[in-house]
């Protein structure tokens, strides 16, 4: 199943849905709790998706491809290197990644992004399959300079329209080999499969909820594979995952702002 949030074009209301063959239909209920189907109903042509959800939190992890390590000249994590993204980060597919003016080196990093369907604490991994919903794309996009200047990560990886997510999510995948790719401009930059991560999605989990509690709908970034690279206004990234589909947003530049700029 694939779930999705749309807008009807021309109305401002939010809806919960589901897709099937190129038509949408409404959900009457909760997304991670009782809820019913109505028949598919509209052409995905005539609605405008969105990120499949607005996550409580989003848990990151570095360096779990051990590629994308070696790129960085990084050792790789002896245990999965966490940090976070904001909520406020999030943007739906087609929407644009707008480039912040107080970096000049803004990356890409395509990565599976998992979606948690219940209360998970100190689970284990073979427990961990009970507690997704499902699966979609993320863009952990990325201000290069900033990471390296700041020596820690939250600035450089929070700022608005920096975490792209869809375009649905897909509740039958499995994560265990998956197809990532990345393009630019139609040109591939990232490409591997989930079989590379260092640690799994369900290793993930169980060494997460040992730390904090996930609740339904928080998402999980499992690490960005070899490949990243800069994005410039004007450019077209597109995340695909196989199995779930593609996610394509346009980059563009900032508008200014003095008090944005005041200090960097």
């Amino acid at each position: 199943m694939r779930y999705v949030r749309f807008q009807r074009r021309g109305e401002d209301a939010v809806r919960l849905g589901w897709i099937e063959d190129e038509r949408i239909g409404s959900i009457e209920g909760s997304l991670f709790g009782a809820h019913r189907r109505i028949p598919v109903t509209w052409p995905s042509s005539t609605v405008k998706l969105l990120s499949p959800l607005v996550p409580g939190k989003i848990v990151c992890v570095g360096r779990n491809y051990i590629e994308h390590a070696r790129e960085h000249d990084a050792e790789v994590p002896e245990v999965p290197l966490l940090f976070l993204k904001p909520p406020s980060a999030v943007i739906g597919p087609h929407d644009p990644i707008i480039l912040p003016l107080q970096s000049g080196q803004v990356e890409h990093e395509a990565e599976l992004a998992v979606v948690i369907g219940r209360k998970a604490r100190r689970i284990a991994p073979n427990e961990a399959r009970d507690y997704i919903f499902g699966y979609t794309a993320a863009n952990d996009v990325t201000a290069r300079d900033l990471q390296h200047k700041d020596g820690q990560w939250t600035r450089a990886k929070s700022f608005d329209t920096f975490c792209p997510l869809g375009p649905w999510i897909d509740t039958q995948v499995d994560p265990g080999d998956l197809r990532i790719t990345c393009r630019v401009n139609d040109q591939i930059r990232q490409m591997a499969s989930t079989r590379e991560m260092v640690f799994s999605v369900f290793q993930l989990m169980a060494f997460i909820s040992g730390i904090m509690t996930l609740d339904a709908g928080d998402v999980l970034l499992t690490g960005t594979p070899a490949g990243v690279g800069p994005l410039q206004s004007g450019d077209s990234v597109q995340v695909e995952i196989e199995g779930i589909g593609i996610l394509e947003n346009p980059v563009v530049g900032a508008a200014v702002e003095p008090s944005a700029t005041a200090i960097t």
